[in-house]
């Protein structure tokens, strides 16, 4: 769960439904998602224009990958090969999640905040304010 005044993660016990830890991350932390593995969990920083890898592990953020304006949304592929992040600039950033770094930056129309990817892998969805546009 992000913490948008506190910058930081709560990590949440689904057993016993209590927070078990608390990660520091970037600014103004929004989408949020964890690789297939459940190993790795990725943040989009808004105000800092970066998406912050925490290990599951240790609860410790272990890279911090910039991407465009104003991050918002973040899906894993299906694979966990993948990170795919939204961003107000109206782009999608592709993130390599082995090297923790941008692959590719793609361009889209009009204020995306949301993201998925098919189950196959083969598509990106995004969303916008008013559509779901994008593949």
């Amino acid at each position: 769960m992000t913490n948008h005044y506190d910058n930081t993660v709560s990590v949440i016990d689904t057993a016993t439904n209590a927070v078990i830890a608390t990660v520091p991350v970037g600014r103004w932390p929004e989408g949020v998602a964890v690789n297939p593995a459940g190993t790795d969990v990725y943040v989009a920083n808004n105000d800092d224009n970066t998406v912050s890898v925490i290990d599951t592990a240790t609860n410790a953020v272990i890279a911090t990958v910039p991407v465009g304006r104003e991050p918002e949304g973040v899906a894993v592929a299906p694979d966990g090969t993948k990170v795919y992040v939204v961003n107000t600039d109206d782009t999608v950033s592709v993130i390599n999640t082995g090297t923790n770094t941008i692959i590719a930056t793609i361009p889209v129309d009009g204020f995306p905040v949301g993201v998925a990817v098919s189950s196959d892998g083969k598509k990106g969805i995004c969303s916008e304010r008013r559509q779901l546009y994008c593949n």
